[in-house]
C-alpha cells in the first residue's frame, strides 16, 4: 500500500488562503462582526487596499453565513470592457455569473425557487439578437427569486473596481439602492456586500474630462464598515503558534509577532510575506544553523531586506498609483523628507486617495505613512531617483569600505566622515536648505554604506522639521541616530533626553546625534556626551 505523505502547510501570499493548507490568522471575530451587519440587513462596502485579504475574508464569510442565508458570491474580475459597453451586455454577463455562482453552491440550489431560477437562466441563454434584457427586467426577476426562496439572499460582489468607471455599473448600483429603499413593499436581497479598493460612494469616473473630479453617491445607503482587517499582534502570534506546533522552532512567539507588527502595522500581505520568506528562504542561509534559527530578530530583518529588494505586485501597484496621482506623490515626499505634518482630513483629495490605497493613515490627528515597510520602500524609491546627481551619495559610495570593523558597523566614523563631506559640499547653503534637505542628505550618504546588508527606517513619532530618529538595522545590530536642527541649548538638552529614552526602549547603551547647527560659534565635529548610563555621540555640522 502506498503511503501518501501529509502535505505541509505554508504561508500564502497569492490568491485566496485556505485554512487546510495555509497558515492563517483566526478571523472568527471579524466574521462574527460582519455577520452582525448582515443580520441587520445592511448594505455595505468593504474598501481596503490591494492584497489586504478582502477576497479571503469574503470567501470565509460566505461559508460562515450559508447555514442561515443563501449566499451568492460573484467577482467582477473576470468581466471585460465588452461586458460593460451597454445595459444588455452587462445584464447578460451578470446573469451568467449569478447562475454559475448558484451552481457552484449546492446549498443555494436546493433553497432557491426552481421556476424563478429557470426564468433567470433562460434570460441568460437568450440569443444575443433576441429581446433586449434591461436592468429593470433583471431586478424584477431577482426580486421574484428573493420572494420565493426559503431563505434570505445575501449578494457578495468582489472586485467591483473592475466596473467603477462605467455608467452601466452606476445604473446597477442605482437599482440596488432603489430595491433597498423599497424593500418594505418588495422582496429583494436581504444584504449586499461590495468589495474593492475604491470607495463605491466616491467614484472618480471617466465620464467627464480627467482634470475634473466628480464624486458620485449612487450607493449612499451603504452602512459604515469600521471592522478592522489589519492583523493585530495577538492575531499574528496566533498564526505563529500554529506554525510552531507543526515545526517546533523554539521561537519567542510574542517577540517575533511584535517585531513583524512593528514593520508591517498588520498589513496582511506584508505579514504573510515576511513569514513566508523566513520559512522558505532565510532559514536556508548558511548564517543560520537551521530553519528554526531564522525565527529571530536578525532573521526578520533579513526577510524585510529581501522583501524590499524583490519586486512584487504590491510595490508595482504603489509605483503606478504614484504616477497616476502626482499630488499624492508630492505629499508622501514632503512627509518623508521635509517632515511636513498634514492634519488628517479625509475630504482632502490626496489624503483621501492615500488612505484608500493604504499608503497613509491617521495618527494623533496627523497623516503618517501606514507602516515601516512602505516607508522604507518609498525612501528607497525617492532616493534612487537622486543618486546619480547627488555628490553626497557619491562620497558615501567611495567611503563605504571604511566602516566595517570585525563585522561591526562603525557608526561614529560614518558620522565623522559625513561631517567632513557635508562641510565641503554644502556649508555655503542657507538654513532653509538644510532644514528641508538635511535628513535626505544623510540618508543619501548612508544608503550605499548599508545597501544590500542593512535596513533603516524613521520613527514616525519624531519625524518633523526639527528632529528625526533614524533606526538602522545592520547584521542584527541596531543603531539609533537622532537628526535635529539646532535651536538653542535648551532644545538641544531636550533632544538628548528624548534620545536617551529611545535608547532605553531599544535596550541600547550608545546612541548617535547629528546636529545641523547654524550658530556662528558652533564647534563642528564629533563630541561625546555622558547622559545617565548612556553615551551619546554627537556630530555637529
Amino acid at each position: 500500500m502506498t503511503v501518501i505523505a501529509e502535505k505541509r502547510k505554508r504561508f500564502n501570499v497569492s490568491g485566496v488562503c485556505n485554512p487546510e493548507i495555509h497558515y492563517m490568522v483566526d478571523v472568527q471575530k471579524r466574521l462574527k462582526d460582519m455577520k452582525e451587519l448582515v443580520d441587520r440587513g445592511e448594505y455595505f462596502s468593504v474598501n481596503r487596499a490591494r492584497q489586504y485579504g478582502k477576497t479571503t475574508t469574503l470567501k470565509a464569510l460566505s461559508r460562515f453565513l450559508r447555514n442561515e442565508y443563501i449566499v451568492i458570491f460573484l467577482s467582477f474580475q473576470s468581466l471585460t470592457e465588452e461586458d460593460f459597453k451597454d445595459e444588455k451586455s452587462f445584464v447578460t454577463a451578470f446573469v451568467s455569473g449569478f447562475i454559475k455562482a448558484v451552481k457552484n453552491s449546492k446549498n443555494s440550489v436546493k433553497d432557491l425557487d426552481r421556476n424563478c431560477l429557470a426564468k433567470l437562466e433562460r434570460d441568460a441563454d437568450t440569443d444575443p439578437c433576441g429581446k433586449i434584457r434591461g436592468m429593470r427586467i433583471l431586478f424584477d426577476t431577482l426580486n421574484e427569486l428573493c420572494a420565493a426562496s426559503s431563505k434570505r439572499l445575501v449578494l457578495i460582489i468582489d472586485e467591483v473596481d473592475s466596473a467603477s468607471n462605467n455608467q452601466v455599473f452606476l445604473d446597477f448600483l442605482g437599482q440596488l439602492r432603489n430595491a433597498y429603499l423599497n424593500r418594505d413593499e418588495t422582496s429583494t436581497f436581504w444584504s449586499v456586500i461590495l468589495a474593492g479598493v475604491y470607495d463605491i460612494k466616491n467614484l472618480k469616473q471617466r465620464l467627464r474630462p480627467d482634470d475634473e473630479r466628480r464624486y458620485n453617491s449612487p450607493w449612499n445607503i451603504a452602512a459604515d464598515f469600521d471592522i478592522k482587517m489589519s492583523f493585530s499582534v495577538s492575531e499574528i502570534a496566533g498564526m505563529l503558534i500554529s506554525y510552531e506546533q507543526d515545526n517546533e522552532t523554539g521561537m519567542d512567539v510574542e517577540f517575533i509577532a511584535e517585531l513583524i507588527f512593528g514593520y508591517t502595522a498588520g498589513y496582511p500581505y506584508l505579514v504573510s510575506r515576511i513569514c513566508k520568506l523566513v520559512d522558505e528562504k532565510i532559514g536556508k542561509r548558511s548564517q543560520f544553523s537551521g530553519k528554526g534559527a531564522a525565527w529571530c530578530g536578525q532573521g526578520i530583518s533579513e526577510a524585510v531586506k529581501e522583501l524590499l529588494k524583490t519586486p512584487n505586485t504590491l510595490f508595482d501597484d504603489m509605483i503606478k498609483k504614484l504616477e497616476d496621482y502626482p499630488e499624492l506623490r508630492i505629499m508622501l515626499y514632503e512627509i518623508l523628507f521635509h517632515g511636513k505634518a498634514y492634519p488628517y482630513n479625509p475630504y482632502h483629495y490626496s489624503i483621501g486617495i492615500g488612505v484608500m490605497f493604504g499608503f497613509l493613515k491617521e495618527l494623533d490627528g496627523i497623516v503618517v505613512i501606514t507602516n515601516r515597510i512602505f516607508e522604507m520602500h518609498l525612501y528607497n524609491l525617492f532616493l534612487s531617483e537622486e543618486v546619480t546627481r547627488s555628490e553626497i551619495y557619491k562620497a558615501g559610495l567611495l567611503d563605504k569600505n571604511q566602516f566595517l570593523e570585525n563585522g561591526i558597523l562603525n557608526m561614529e566614523l560614518i558620522l565623522q566622515k559625513f561631517v567632513v563631506h557635508f562641510s565641503d559640499i554644502y556649508d555655503s547653503k542657507g538654513e532653509r536648505f538644510i532644514e528641508e534637505t538635511g535628513r535626505k542628505l544623510f540618508l543619501l550618504y548612508l544608503k550605499p554604506i548599508i545597501n544590500g546588508v542593512g535596513n533603516y527606517y524613521v520613527e514616525a513619532r519624531t519625524r518633523d522639521l526639527r528632529r528625526t530618529d533614524i533606526v538602522v538595522d545592520y547584521r542584527g545590530q541596531q543603531f539609533v541616530i537622532e537628526l535635529k536642527v539646532w535651536h538653542g541649548d535648551e532644545y538641544n538638552r531636550r533632544g538628548e533626553e528624548q534620545l536617551a529614552g529611545y535608547l532605553e526602549d531599544y535596550h541600547l547603551k550608545k546612541g548617535y546625534m547629528l546636529s545641523f547647527n547654524f550658530n556662528k560659534n558652533k564647534q563642528a565635529g564629533i563630541h561625546k556626551i555622558a547622559f545617565g548610563d548612556k553615551i551619546i555621540v554627537e556630530a555637529v555640522v
